[in-house]
């Protein structure tokens, strides 16, 4: 890292602090504006008090290059500055009700705007209002939640400062009992058919979607959603069980189990999880993913180990040959992936994971990651005409990671790797080179 990287991260740090006086101040005007014209305005002072705001502000820089098999074929490269900011507001209406509310500054997807430095002049990046929802908490050991808000489901990711976020406008509520935790929702609209890998055409979906009583295409974001789960807590493990169902395109369930032991100084974790998704005989225009890819299976294991400075970690993910379409985002906790490879939508994949790596300074953790899936030709799942189902595919990607960790609330990495893909052994690309510089500050 360049000399220059404690002042940029001392930037990033003063912008935040400057972030939360601007929209302290920015309540304070519109408190005060108000005050003009109602005549029974709360003081200034109490109005605010109850204002808690929170948020993070991530810059990261992509490169990459591809050199290509074929040399009368072009190496093609890619530079990209992505940014995104995430600003939370919750505000104390009365002793069992707040409103909060959620912007974006990043990409439509609610993930980072990204901007080609290579191609491309420099840009503005838009707001988006993101969450704005009130939470009651006046029923015992009950959280009820009504309106615009993420969605908090192993199959999706409901915040996230490090990509894109899945919203929906409902109402979700959760009531704990003793070491038991139920849950309940229903979203009658949701922006899945913008952010995450539900919208995208490798995961079968997107443009494929029928509505079943018309027999149209239709708009994904406008199907309702239920969901319904049930988190216990037995000793040094949690376990969940989930289900859920989007109108007319499919129903899923998942299964988890967590633990953590301290042995003999060692500090072990399993994360286990199955999950099963099976899209309805009317949800897609292709009549061979009816007939043939309507169910989708997968089974991961996630083992974890700490020791003094050194830390390690191995994954295993399996596929059914239905392809694994079981996540509507990959970073969702029903999928798994490395830097980019990940087993879903692949027919028979097998993935595996591997992470060894070293607290080499209080603040700076260094780590050799190795990611590889095997699976079936993908395309098949799309149904490509004249596509070969039985050729083997294989994705690999291997890179370090360092990550400088200056304060709690200030963390930079930087990665460096190669990705290669084989069909039936042979090489479709030379190499991938990538790597990455992300700054994360969070406030």
């Amino acid at each position: 890292m360049s000399s220059r990287a404690p002042v940029i991260l001392t930037k990033f740090r003063n912008l935040g602090e400057q972030m939360k006086k601007i929209v302290k101040m920015s309540l304070v005007a519109a408190v005060a504006v108000a005050g003009l014209t109602a005549a029974n305005a709360k003081p200034l002072e109490e109005a605010i008090k109850n204002v808690d705001v929170s948020g993070s502000v991530v810059y990261r820089y992509n490169d990459e290059r591809t050199d290509n098999v074929n040399p009368a074929t072009k190496d093609t490269s890619s530079q990209t500055n992505n940014y995104k900011i995430g600003l939370n507001l919750s505000s104390k209406v009365n002793d069992d009700v707040k409103v909060n509310t959620r912007f974006i500054v990043g990409g439509d997807d609610l993930g980072f705007a990204s901007l080609n430095s290579a191609t491309t002049a420099d840009g503005s990046v838009g707001v988006e209002l993101s969450n704005v929802y009130f939470g009651y908490t006046g029923i015992k050991n009950t959280t009820v939640n009504v309106g615009k808000q993420g969605l908090t489901t192993p199959w999706t990711v409901a915040q996230d400062i490090n990509g894109n976020e899945q919203t929906g406008t409902g109402i979700l509520a959760l009531s704990t009992w003793g070491p038991v935790t139920v849950a309940g929702a229903y979203f009658n609209q949701t922006n899945l058919n913008a952010s995450g890998n539900f919208a995208s055409t490798s995961n079968r979906l997107g443009a494929n979607i029928m509505d079943a009583a018309s027999g149209s295409n239709t708009n994904s974001g406008a199907k309702d959603i239920y969901t319904v789960a049930a988190i216990a807590n037995v000793g040094p493990v949690t376990v969940d069980a989930w289900y859920l169902e989007m109108v007319d395109i499919f129903d899923t369930y998942t299964l988890g189990a967590k633990a953590g032991f301290d042995v003999s100084g060692v500090q072990l974790g399993a994360d286990l999880r199955y999950t099963s998704l099976s899209f309805d005989s009317q949800a897609v225009t292709n009549a061979t993913l009816n007939s043939t890819n309507d169910d989708n299976d997968i089974v991961k294991l996630t083992l974890t180990a700490k020791a003094g400075i050194v830390d390690a970690k191995y994954a295993f993910a399996k596929t059914d040959k239905e392809g694994g379409v079981i996540a509507l985002d990959n970073d969702a906790a029903t999928s798994i992936q490395g830097w980019s490879v990940n087993p879903l939508g692949k027919a028979d994949a097998s993935f595996h994971q591997f992470v060894v790596g070293v607290q080499a300074l209080d603040s700076l953790h260094v780590s050799a990651n190795y990611v590889t899936v095997k699976y079936n030709d993908l395309n098949s799942l799309l149904g490509a005409a004249g596509t070969d189902n039985a050729k083997n595919e294989q994705e690999t990607e291997i890179y370090a990671q360092l990550v400088y960790k200056m304060s709690s609330n200030l963390t930079s990495y930087v990665r460096f790797g190669t990705e290669e893909r084989k069909v039936d052994g042979a090489k479709l690309n030379e190499a991938d080179y990538k790597g990455r510089l992300q700054v994360a500050y969070t406030f």
